[in-house]
């Protein structure tokens, strides 16, 4: 399915408050497919058009999630993205302890909530978009695996012309269309596995902390391969996971990210950006050595 967040323009709008996204039908293969027709209205919001399960069942639920009062380790939380401020999020305090509550009053196992941390990989990749904004200005984006969203929109804040956020988890789609609509960007949240077609037509396609296990690495780098040959500009951001091609990689930056996700004991994380290695693939890497011939220097560590 894809659910749409559109306002007139990727530029922030102090005056909008914030519209519920449309949605159009699931068999729709690219973001300009039609939307549907407008369903209810929100109290102070935009209008929300029906949405297909189980993506219109996640994000209701989200929905609910974020207007309940009240604090808690097992509850969601608007806040500033530790490494990436410009960008708000729905987290959780504690993303287990969420998956927990929400396994045991649905009554059965839900994907685990990868959307509900601001995972490091992604924090760079967005650091790096708003600090290099002509890397998606005026391009349309493709941000695969995308989880809550922060890098996506980090590329509607830089001035992408269009943002596509991709994941296989209808509640990741959910929580890209609560936060697009937070931050009052325009970003297409679009479910289901594009891993093994060419996915939307896209100029700079970028995924953070996508090789995280064997299998998903092992269909992921193809697809990189394949929008590489297409022309577009690809970009990932990764904290050295084990699975990570670094030999068919260039590095272009790296940063000191702060850890929020579960399960790692180092506060600090060293992350890079990396681009498919030259040779035919990436239009604007140039060819050189395991760094490329012009690299971007490393980042300078941020507090």
């Amino acid at each position: 399915m894809i659910a749409l967040y559109l306002p007139e323009s990727n530029r922030q709008n102090p005056d909008l408050l914030g519209e519920v996204p449309q949605g159009v039908p699931e068999n729709a293969r690219a973001p300009g497919a039609a939307l549907g027709k407008p369903a209810r209205r929100r109290p102070a919001c935009g209008m929300l058009a029906p949405m297909t399960s189980p993506a219109a069942a996640a994000l209701a639920v989200l929905e609910r999630e974020i207007d309940v009062p009240g604090e808690g380790l097992d509850r969601l939380r608007l806040v500033a993205t530790p490494f990436v401020p410009e960008v708000r999020l729905h987290l959780a305090e504690d993303a287990i302890v969420w998956w927990a509550r929400m396994e045991a009053a649905a009554g059965h196992a839900l994907p685990p909530p990868y959307w509900a941390s601001a995972w490091a990989g992604g924090q760079a990749l967005a650091r790096h978009l708003l600090d290099h904004p002509e890397l998606a200005a005026g391009r349309r984006v493709l941000d695969l695996a995308a989880g809550s969203g922060l890098v996506a929109i980090a590329a509607a804040l830089a001035g992408a012309a269009r943002v596509v956020a991709n994941d296989i988890d209808p509640y990741a789609v959910a929580a890209v269309t609560v936060n697009a609509r937070a931050n009052r960007v325009a970003v297409a949240a679009v479910g289901g596995d594009l891993l093994d077609s060419d996915g939307p037509e896209a100029d700079l396609l970028v995924a953070g902390d996508a090789f995280y296990d064997r299998e998903l690495a092992d269909r992921m780098l193809p697809f990189l391969r394949r929008a590489v040959a297409r022309g577009a500009r690809v970009l990932v951001g990764d904290p050295g996971r084990g699975h990570l091609p670094r030999d068919l990689l260039d590095a272009v930056a790296s940063y000191r990210v702060p850890t929020t996700e579960p399960a790692v004991d180092s506060p600090v994380r060293r992350v890079e950006v990396l681009r498919p290695r030259a040779g035919g693939a990436d239009p604007e890497a140039g060819s050189g050595s395991a760094r490329g011939s012009n690299p971007m220097p490393d980042v300078a560590d941020r507090p």
